[in-house]
C-alpha cells in the first residue's frame, strides 16, 4: 500500500504560529512572571523603610489601591495596600524616594531582554534551519544544493520488478529491444563477429502507449542499473548547469556500466537548433553537451541510452543521426490482439467473473492506448465496489468503456419529454443510416442517457476486427452516418437542434481530409494540400496551398458533406416506419443493445 502524504503547509504558516505564540507569551506569560517577582509586605514595613531612608522608587496606584516601591538599590519590588495616611507625602519626601511618574520595572532587565529579543531570534533561526533541511530533502537530498549534479533516479537491479511479461500489446517493440538485453548479457557474442549495439534507442509514439514501461522492462530483463531522468530536469536557471548535469549523469553511468540511461521527454532539450535571437542558450548548451557525451562513448562501455518522445519531428538532426540515436522504435497504439493482451495483463490485479469476454471488450475499446485500457480495468473494479459486488463482471467492463469515452451518467440531468424524443430520433437516425449502408461497423449500443462529457446520448459502433485501411466508399458512408442524426431531426420535427455540433465537426474534418490528404478529389487528384504536424499529439494540420485553392477546397468540402446529408435523409425517408418504431422503443427503454436494434429493424 502506498503511503498517503499530507499536503505541505507554506512557510508563512509556521512563522505565523511562532508569532502568535510570542504575542500570547508577552501578553499573558510576561505579566504573570512580573507578578510572581513582586513581594507582598505590610504597610508597617513600608513606613519603616521610609523612616530608614531605604526606598528607591515609589509608585502610588490609586485605582488598584496599592503602593509599589523598590529598595534603595532597585534590586527588589514590593507591594503594599494603601492606608489612610495624611502624612504620606511628607514622609516620602523626607525619605528621599523618587517620584518619576514612570511605572516601576516589574521584571528583571536581563530576563526581559532574553525573553523579548533573544528568544524570538533563536526560534526564527531554528525554523529557518528546519525548513531549509526539509527543502533540501524534498529536492533530492544534500546534492540538491550542489549545482550541476545529476538528480537522476536510479533503480538498481530492476527494483521496480517490471519484465517484458508485464508489457503487452507491443510485440514488435519488445522484439527490437530484446536484442539490447541479449547484448548486455552476452557482449562477446557480438564482438566476435564485429557487430556493435546502437548507442541510443529512441522510443516514439502517442502518450500512454508504454514507452517508459518498456524502458524499465529492458533494465529488468537485463538485470542492470537503470538511470531515469526527464528532459526538463536538465534545464536550470543558471546557464551551464544543464550541461554540467549531463556530464555528471554520464559519469555515474560509466561507473556503473553495464547500465541503461533513460531520458523521458527528450524533446525538452533536443529540439532543433536555429538562428532565432530568442533561442534558449541553456537548452542549446545542454543539447551540445548531450551530443558530445553520446558521440564520445567507446564501444565497450556497456552504456545503452534510451529516450522517449511524442514529438520526433522536432528533434535536432544531429541527435537522431547514426552514431547517436541509431535506432527508432515506434510504440504505436495497440491493435485488437494487443488490446486484448493488455486487458488480460491489467486484469491480473482484480477479481473477475468467469464469463468475461476480453475479445469483445477489446473491440469496443478501439483506438485506446495502454494507459486508457488500464484505466478501463480500474473503473470496472470501482464500479463493482460501488455496486456491492466482490467480482468484476462483463457489464462492469462495458460500462467502464463508456465512462472513459463519454464520462459518467449524469444523475441530475433530467430531459423534458420533447428533448428526450428529439435525442431518441437523433441517435436512431445515426444507427439506421449506418445499418442501411454497406461496409459500416455494426451498432453495439444506443443510449439517450446524458453523460458528464456533455453528450445527451450516443450510438456505439464496433468493428468486428482490425481495420487498417478505409476506402472512399467507407469514408463517405461514415460521413453519411454522422449526418444521420440531424437528418432524422429535420425529417420528423422539421427543425434542427444544437445536438449535432460534434457530428458536424467530425464530418467536416473527415471530408476535408479526403480532399486535402487522401487524394480523393476528382479535381485535385493525388496532390497533398495539407500537412500534418505532431502526429502523436492530436495531428494538427496546416494547409499548404494558395488562397484560391483553399476557397475551392472549402467548396468541395461543403458539397461532399451536403451530398452525404441528402443520402442519409433519403435512407431515413425510405425507412420512416422503422425510424419511428425504434425511436419510440428507445424513448421508453432509454438504452438498447445492438441485438435489440437489429431485431426490430429486421422484423416484418
Amino acid at each position: 500500500m502506498q503511503e498517503v502524504k499530507k499536503p505541505k503547509k507554506p512557510l508563512i504558516f509556521y512563522y505565523g504560529i511562532v508569532l502568535l505564540a510570542l504575542l500570547l507569551f508577552n501578553f499573558l506569560a510576561m505579566p504573570w512572571l512580573a507578578q510572581r517577582r513582586i513581594q507582598q509586605v505590610d504597610y508597617g514595613t513600608f513606613i519603616e523603610m521610609a523612616e530608614n531612608k531605604d526606598l528607591g522608587q515609589v509608585e502610588v496606584q490609586q485605582q488598584e489601591n496599592q503602593i509599589l516601591f523598590t529598595n534603595k538599590d532597585n534590586t527588589a519590588v514590593y507591594k503594599t495596600g494603601m492606608m489612610t495616611d495624611p502624612d504620606l507625602t511628607q514622609r516620602l519626601n523626607d525619605s528621599g524616594a523618587e517620584f518619576s511618574g514612570e511605572i516601576i520595572q516589574q521584571t528583571d532587565p536581563l530576563l526581559s531582554f532574553l525573553l523579548t529579543w533573544v528568544l524570538p531570534i533563536v526560534i526564527f533561526v531554528a525554523i529557518g534551519q528546519y525548513m531549509s533541511k526539509k527543502l533540501i530533502k524534498n529536492a533530492g537530498g544534500p546534492n540538491a544544493m550542489m549545482f550541476g549534479k545529476s538528480n537522476a533516479k536510479v533503480y538498481v537491479k530492476s527494483s521496480e520488478g517490471i519484465k517484458f511479461s508485464d508489457v503487452a500489446g507491443e510485440d514488435e517493440a519488445k522484439e527490437r529491444l530484446s536484442e539490447i538485453v541479449d547484448y548486455l548479457h552476452n557482449p562477446d557474442k557480438y564482438r566476435e563477429i564485429g557487430a556493435s549495439m546502437p548507442k541510443g534507442i529512441l522510443l516514439v509514439g502517442p502518450p500512454g502507449t508504454g514507452k517508459t514501461m518498456l524502458a524499465k522492462a529492458v533494465a529488468g530483463e537485463a538485470n542492470v542499473p537503470f538511470f531515469s531522468m526527464s528532459g526538463s530536469e536538465f534545464v536550470e536557471m543558471f546557464v551551464g548547469m544543464g550541461a554540467s548535469k549531463v556530464r555528471d549523469l554520464f559519469k555515474q553511468a560509466k561507473e556503473k556500466a553495464p547500465c541503461i540511461v533513460f531520458i523521458d521527454e527528450i524533446d525538452a532539450i533536443g529540439q532543433k537548433r536555429d538562428g532565432r535571437l530568442s533561442g534558449n542558450d541553456e537548452r542549446e548548451q545542454t543539447l551540445n553537451q548531450l551530443l558530445t557525451e553520446m558521440d564520445g562513448f567507446e564501444e565497450n562501455t556497456g552504456v545503452i541510452i534510451l529516450a522517449a518522445t511524442n514529438r520526433p519531428e522536432t528533434l535536432d538532426p544531429a541527435l537522431t543521426r547514426p552514431g547517436r540515436f541509431d535506432r527508432r522504435v515506434p510504440v504505436e497504439l495497440p491493435d485488437l490482439k494487443g488490446r486484448e493482451e493488455i486487458l488480460k495483463v491489467h486484469a491480473r490485479k482484480i477479481r473477475l467473473d468467469g464469463n468475461v469476454d476480453f475479445s469483445k471488450i477489446a473491440r469496443m475499446a478501439s483506438g485506446a492506448s495502454g494507459a486508457e485500457l488500464a484505466n478501463i480495468i480500474n473503473e470496472a473494479a470501482l464500479r463493482a465496489v460501488r455496486g456491492g459486488r466482490r467480482t468484476v463482471s462483463q457489464s462492469d467492463l462495458e460500462e467502464s468503456i463508456e465512462v472513459v469515452i463519454a464520462g459518467y451518467q449524469k444523475k441530475n440531468a433530467i430531459l423534458t419529454d420533447a428533448e428526450k424524443k428529439i435525442v431518441a430520433y437523433h441517435e436512431v437516425g445515426h444507427a439506421l443510416v449506418a445499418a442501411k449502408q454497406n461496409n459500416s461497423a455494426p451498432v453495439q449500443k444506443i443510449t439517450i442517457v446524458p453523460r458528464t462529457s456533455g453528450a445527451l446520448g450516443y450510438t456505439m459502433q464496433v468493428d468486428e476486427g482490425n481495420h487498417y485501411l478505409m476506402s472512399e466508399e467507407e469514408l463517405e458512408n461514415k460521413i453519411a452516418t454522422l449526418t444521420g442524426g440531424r437528418a432524422a431531426e429535420e425529417l420528423v420535427f422539421h427543425s434542427a437542434s444544437t445536438g449535432a455540433s460534434n457530428d458536424i465537426e467530425q464530418a467536416t474534418k473527415l471530408a476535408r481530409a479526403m480532399i486535402t490528404r487522401y487524394g480523393m478529389s476528382s479535381e485535385f487528384g493525388m496532390v497533398a494540400l495539407e500537412t500534418v504536424n505532431n502526429q502523436y499529439l492530436g495531428g494538427d494540420s496546416s494547409l499548404s496551398c494558395s488562397a484560391e485553392t483553399q476557397t475551392e477546397i472549402d467548396n468541395q468540402v461543403v458539397a461532399l458533406v451536403k451530398r452525404q446529408h441528402e443520402k442519409a435523409l433519403k435512407l431515413l425517408e425510405e425507412n420512416r416506419q422503422k425510424l419511428d418504431e425504434i425511436a419510440m422503443y428507445l424513448y421508453e427503454k432509454e438504452t438498447i443493445t445492438g441485438e435489440e436494434f437489429m431485431e426490430i429493424l429486421n422484423r416484418q
